[in-house]
């Protein structure tokens, strides 16, 4: 409970390496929320604010310096969680969020090679003591992620790495699903859409 009474809403945030899925996903567990009564906001990473916003077009198109990026991310997160992420959690919605903290670890210190205490550094000054009550993290071997990605749209610099720095990313998204068990749910993606959304309701039931 808040002070005024009001239940706390919950934070479920949606990770994975580009081509993963994640993004099919939010959309039915959004409805899936809905329908039980529960006042959703879909948000995401880099973005969700409109500084957040512009600094996600530098983020995903201009080369900077890694540090320079891990920090821009941390901003935009900063801000993310003053204008968005806890103001609609005080007031008892739920919070869903295409990307989060465990994607920094993935992609600038699994992927670009940025200090792991580093990370910790910036996590625990930016959100100490708020992380997601549920993270998803959608898993497929990266040929079946790079088949997906749309090859009809411009691809982020992101987007345009090579494959060893998305196995990188795995790896390290990965090994927080194994130090995290409690938060990280592993979703595999390889799976239909109807056997993911079978157990993303599972996974959901308990939440409730």
């Amino acid at each position: 409970m808040t002070e005024g009474g009001t239940v706390q809403g919950k934070f479920i945030s949606f990770e994975g390496i580009d081509g993963a899925g994640k993004s099919t996903h939010i959309g039915f567990v959004a409805g899936w929320l809905a329908a039980r009564g529960k006042a959703v906001v879909s948000t995401r990473e880099p973005g969700g604010t409109p500084l957040g916003e512009k600094l996600r077009e530098l983020l995903l198109h201009e080369k900077m310096h890694l540090e320079t990026e891990a920090l821009l991310m941390f901003a935009s997160r900063r801000e993310h969680i003053a204008q968005v992420i806890a103001p609609n959690l005080a007031l008892g919605n739920w919070v869903l969020s295409d990307r989060f903290t465990d994607a920094s670890f993935a992609y600038q210190s699994g992927g670009r090679g940025l200090a792991r205490d580093k990370m910790e550094t910036l996590e625990h000054w930016v959100h100490p003591g708020l992380q997601p009550d549920l993270t998803l993290l959608f898993d497929v071997p990266l040929e079946v992620a790079r088949e997906r990605l749309d090859a009809t749209r411009t691809l982020d610099k992101f987007e345009r790495e090579q494959a060893d720095f998305f196995e990188k990313c795995r790896g390290e998204y990965l090994r927080r699903a194994a130090e995290f068990p409690q938060r990280i749910v592993v979703i595999d993606s390889t799976r239909s859409i109807e056997a993911i959304q079978a157990h993303l309701s599972e996974v959901l039931e308990k939440l409730l």
